[in-house]
C-alpha cells in the first residue's frame, strides 16, 4: 500500500486529520507521499512543514514533494524575490490571493498583514526579509531547497504540479514540475506512467485515467482528501473507509 495527500496549505488540523486516517487504514509505518504546496493560504505553513519534518525525523517512510508556494516562500526569505513570472496577475508572494501573508504570520504572529493589500516594495525588503531570515528557521529553508521535485513508487510518478508532456523526466524543468498546467491538465495522452499531482485546486480528487490530481482545494477552504494505492488501484479516505477513485475520461465524448 502506499498514500498520498494533496496539497495542505498551512492547514495543520487538515493534515492532523489526513494522518489518523492514514494510519487508521495502514498503520503508523504507512508510506506516504505529500505533494507539495505545504505553505500558503492557511494560518500554519510553519506547523505543516515542522509537523512533516518531525515525522520524517522519528522514522516515518515519508516523501515530501516541494510546490510552487514552497518555493516562492522559499526564494522570497533567501533573495528577497517577491514575484513570478508565472503569476500573470503580478501579485506578488505576500499578497492574501497567493497566500504568503498568512505564511509571514505564522512565523510571526506580532505582524498583521490585512487581505486586499499587496505590501511588499523594494522599500519594504529591506526589513520584512531580513525579518523573516530570523524568525524562519534554517532547517526550514534547507527542507525546501533539498526536497525532491518528483518521486517513483509503485509503477507511479508523483509530481507536484505535472510534467510537460512528451518531455523525458531527466529534462523536465522545474518550473514545469512545480507549475505546469497549460499543456498538461487537458492532455489526454498515455504519459508511459501514471502522474500523480495536485497543484489545480479541484473540490474532490480526479482520476483521468492518464494522471490523477489529489488537490481537494484545501487552500480554498475545502477538504484535504488523503488517497491510497493498493494493488493497482486508487481510493479515497473518510471516516467511513475506503472510496473507489474511478477512472473517467477528460473528455468523456472521444
Amino acid at each position: 500500500m502506499l498514500y498520498a495527500v494533496g496539497d495542505i496549505h498551512g492547514f495543520t488540523d487538515q493534515l492532523d486529520r489526513a494522518l489518523k486516517l492514514i494510519e487508521k487504514d495502514g498503520g503508523q509505518e504507512a508510506p506516504v507521499v505529500f505533494l507539495g504546496d505545504y505553505v500558503d493560504r492557511g494560518p500554519d505553513g510553519k506547523g505543516v512543514i515542522q509537523r512533516l519534518m518531525d515525522g520524517q525525523a522519528a522514522g516515518r517512510p515519508w516523501t515530501c514533494l516541494i510546490g510552487n508556494h514552497d518555493l516562492m516562500f522559499w526564494r522570497f526569505v533567501t533573495s528577497g524575490i517577491w514575484q513570478d513570472r508565472m503569476i500573470k496577475s503580478g501579485k506578488g508572494w505576500l499578497h492574501h490571493r497567493l497566500g504568503g501573508n498568512t505564511t509571514t504570520m505564522s512565523y510571526r504572529p506580532d505582524l498583521s498583514i490585512p487581505d486586499g493589500i499587496d505590501p511588499v516594495t523594494d522599500a519594504d525588503r529591506s526589513w520584512l526579509q531580513p525579518m523573516l531570515q530570523q524568525a524562519v528557521p534554517q532547517a526550514h529553508l534547507d527542507w525546501i531547497a533539498n526536497g525532491p521535485r518528483y518521486h517513483h513508487a509503485a509503477g507511479h510518478l508523483f509530481v507536484h504540479a505535472g510534467i510537460r508532456p512528451d518531455v523525458a523526466m531527466k529534462d523536465q524543468t522545474e518550473e514545469d514540475l512545480v507549475w505546469i498546467r497549460e499543456g498538461w491538465i487537458d492532455n489526454e495522452d498515455d504519459h508511459g506512467i501514471m502522474v500523480v499531482h495536485g497543484h489545480t485546486a479541484l473540490d474532490f480528487p480526479e482520476h483521468l485515467g492518464n494522471r490523477i490530481n489529489l488537490d481537494s482545494g484545501a487552500g480554498y477552504g475545502r477538504t484535504l482528501v488523503p488517497a491510497v494505492l493498493e494493488d493497482g488501484i486508487w481510493y479515497t479516505l473518510d471516516e467511513t473507509g475506503r472510496t473507489l477513485l474511478s477512472p473517467q475520461r477528460l473528455n468523456p465524448n472521444r
